[in-house]
């Protein structure tokens, strides 16, 4: 089984494998290392990657890119307004809020959700992972960023149930550099901890995370974003800009024309990788929009003053990661700098003020999170074997829980979970109840949360149970935040305890309701009651039953059909790729056969022969491109079957004619060796060996006279067919003849007896010696 490590991005995806001499980036059918997170829908099938990108100029409102933004989000968010207007593809929200994308495919309307789009984009890369290490893909770890809420993460998982992966964890993108960093660094000191900044500035949002590492471990101290700030926002700077100026000098509206934008935006982003190495960038586009040809230039320094507001911005989550962190910018031994949009040299100046000190790139700004992610899912696979090594994470938001009777406090501000509590985390709530439980589980905090997203996790009924003497009952709770950074309710149990005389029954909602502990390896539940007596007092525990829904998640029905739904069109894909190759196929056999035709099997086809051929290959290739541009996989080959009616007997002259050579030359090389090892054998033995090499060639000499008397384009009288099977006649006489002689006595030679035979007859004297149960002791 492989071991995964995937970095889902905004653009493009990463695929990291770990193997026995290290961690090693997959490439893509195209040989690059990174995918594009693109599924585009043609008339009869998807196209992922490079494929479905290519088709985004011709079918822009099926193609579907930057799923991430949109995964696990309300369609009324105003963060998910902003990003449909810059996507052209057609989008609503669902009966429960979400987004829905609306495209055509095979003649029909289809309703995507962005975690089945989701689900597409993994299978690919499950596919691309499994044709580079040549093993099923499954165990995995997938980076996704910290500013996931819980409804994320899960979409997330339903995603990777769609494309049959099994994730081990879901990790911090910046966690996992750090990981990557740390645990090949072999200079750390011995005394203090070494604090590193780490800067991911992707397309779409920025991460800033604050680790400490010391021999053998990593701890991450803080996490700071900015989710709708990113690479994209500065290449939405120059897209402004020249769409203005274009308007004003060309009277072009590029916005009103989607292929338009979508041009324009690609040679932005172009211009910014220039800007960065460069003080000016050009503009050439040619027929941009309603025929006309557009030029523009920038200078950096224009680009850097029209940025100047985003720059500003950058700065805030790294001051915040500072703060969360406790720490003083003199204690930061160094800053890394990662991530697509991190290339812009106003950036690098802008932290190099801010941490005071120059940020450093040691490590791939690309591929950094999919390698940390890799390593990761080694560490926790049975795979391999990887050194000691100490990963703690810390959650960036605070979870807190309430009951129908009000708020659970175990903290001072009334939270379970604190912002920086380090995960996975086991909480063991005890209430005392007579009746069924109802939890809540929500973020305490949601100013911290990305802009518009709701508080409420999820909620939880914990019951029925009847307590066995009518009296106030202990109900344990435990509340796991597990690796995936998902909160859940693990188990519930009835802890009674009873005495001959009946205890005073104390308040239900009193202060000494709810007791909470924190423990690090998550308790195991028992289905079974279990009786125990302590002190005199009976103690009985049964598990309670929890049914938990979690707001705005997919049920298991939805998961299953979506599971389905990515079947078939996995079928579908598959069924037109056949059908792409056999109509290749056709395409291909009708080229080569003209050219050969009219040269290598020329003189094998009589004059009418060649122009029969020649126009059957005429008529099919006008057919590939006038009816059968799409036709089914079966006519296809059926047009491949009637064409080798026409050329294969040529084809098979032409091919005779080699055979037929290396045939006879088989032959005449097997009687020759025959005649070479009779002369030391009995005169009686020698003359049927020698009798039966001058037969075979005096049937090779005629049948080869009476072939050469026709010609090429004529069918053969003589196949090579024919001919070896006569030399595996002479072997097996031949052969026949010695080993008669062997069986019927002792032989005596006057000098040494050296036999030098062929292999295939040494073959055959000891398969028949074996059979026939004598030993051959000299040859």
């Amino acid at each position: 089984m492989s071991v995964l490590g995937f970095d889902i991005g905004n653009e493009n995806c990463v695929i990291a494998a770990v193997k026995e001499r290290g961690v090693d980036v997959l490439l893509n059918d195209e040989s690059k290392r990174e995918t594009l997170a693109v599924v585009s829908f043609s008339e009869k099938q998807r196209l992922l990657g490079s494929a479905g990108d290519a088709s985004a100029l011709m079918n822009p409102r099926s193609t579907i890119s930057q799923v991430k933004r949109l995964i696990g989000r309300k369609f009324r968010e105003v963060d998910v307004q902003k990003d449909l207007k810059l996507l052209p593809f057609e989008t609503c929200d669902s009966c429960d809020g979400g987004i829905l994308i609306r495209l055509e495919y095979l003649g029909e309307t289809h309703m995507f959700t962005p975690v089945q789009l989701l689900g597409m984009l993994l299978s690919n890369l499950k596919q691309i992972a499994a044709k580079n290490t040549h093993m099923p893909a499954s165990d995995c770890v997938i980076g996704i960023p910290c500013y996931f809420t819980d409804q994320q993460r899960r979409a997330y998982l339903d995603a990777a149930t769609i494309a049959g992966l099994k994730p081990l964890r879901l990790m911090h993108d910046c966690t996992a550099t750090a990981l990557g960093y740390g645990i090949y660094k072999a200079d750390f000191p011995n005394t203090d901890p070494t604090y590193v900044v780490f800067v991911d500035i992707g397309h779409c949002d920025i991460q800033v995370c604050i680790a400490s590492f010391e021999s053998g471990q990593m701890k991450i101290l803080s996490h700071a974003f900015d989710s709708s700030l990113g690479g994209r926002d500065f290449d939405e700077v120059l897209f402004s800009y020249f769409a203005a100026q274009f308007k004003e000098q060309y009277n072009i509206d590029v916005y009103t024309n989607i292929k338009a934008t979508i041009r324009l935006r690609a040679y932005c982003e172009k211009m910014k990788k220039v800007l960065s190495a460069n003080a000016g960038a050009p503009l050439n586009i040619e027929c941009l929009m309603n025929g006309k040809d557009v030029n523009g230039f920038i200078k950096r320094e224009e680009f850097e003053k029209l940025s100047s507001v985003l720059l500003e911005r950058i700065r805030i989550p790294c001051q915040k990661a500072l703060a969360d962190s406790h720490l003083s910018v003199d204690k930061i031994h160094s800053v890394e700098l990662v991530g697509s949009g991190s290339r812009i040299p106003s950036i690098t100046r802008m932290l190099a003020s801010l941490f005071n000190r120059e940020p450093s790139r040691t490590i791939n700004a690309s591929e950094c999170v999919a390698r940390g992610c890799a390593l990761q899912c080694a560490m926790l696979s049975s795979v391999f074997r990887v050194r000691e090594y100490e990963v703690q994470d810390s959650f960036p938001f605070s979870i807190g829980f309430s009951s129908d009777k009000g708020p659970i406090c175990t903290e001072s501000n009334a939270t379970l979970f604190c912002k920086g509590q380090p995960f996975p985390s086991l909480k063991i709530l005890t209430f005392n109840r007579t009746n069924d439980l109802h939890l809540e589980a929500f973020y305490v905090d949601q100013h911290g949360l990305p802009s518009g997203v709701s508080p409420q996790i999820s909620s939880c009924m914990i019951g029925p149970f009847q307590t066995s003497h009518n009296e106030t009952a202990k109900v344990k709770v435990k509340v796991l935040l597990d690796l995936h950074g998902v909160v859940n309710i693990q188990s519930a149990s009835l802890i009674e305890e009873y005495l001959d005389v009946v205890e005073t029954r104390r308040d239900a909602h009193s202060p000494s309701e709810v007791e909470a502990k924190l423990d690090d390896v998550p308790a195991e539940g028992s289905d079974t009651e279990i009786n125990k007596v302590r002190n005199g007092k009976v103690i009985k525990r049964l598990d309670i039953p929890i049914h938990q829904s979690c707001y705005g998640g997919i049920t298991k029905s939805e998961l299953m059909e979506s599971i389905e739904k990515e079947n078939q069109l996995a079928q579908q894909d598959l069924k037109m790729e056949r059908t792409k190759d056999k109509k290749n196929a056709l395409e291909s056999y009708v080229y080569e056969m003209r050219d050969k035709i009219l040269s290598m099997y020329q003189s094998f086809a009589s004059v009418e022969d060649r122009e029969e051929i020649s126009r059957i290959l005429q008529e099919t290739e006008d057919w590939l491109y006038e009816d059968g541009v799409d036709e089914s996989e079966n006519i296809y080959v059926e047009k491949l079957k009637d064409l080798k009616k026409f050329v294969d007997p040529v084809e098979n002259r032409y091919k005779e004619e080699g055979a037929r050579a290396q045939a006879t030359g088989d032959l005449l090389r097997c009687s020759s060796d025959y005649r070479k090892v009779v002369g030391s054998l009995p005169s009686n033995v020698r003359d049927a060996i020698i009798d039966e090499c001058n037969k075979a060639e005096q049937w090779l000499q005629e049948k080869t006279r009476q072939q050469d008397l026709l010609p090429k384009d004529a069918d053969p009288i003589l196949w090579s067919s024919e001919i070896m099977r006569k030399s595996e006649a002479l072997d097996l006489r031949s052969t026949g003849s010695q080993l008669t002689l062997l069986t019927t006595g002792p032989i005596t030679f006057n000098s040494p007896f050296k036999l030098t035979v062929t292999g295939k007859l040494l073959h055959q004297l000891f398969a028949i010696e074996i059979q026939i149960g004598f030993c051959i002791h000299s040859l």
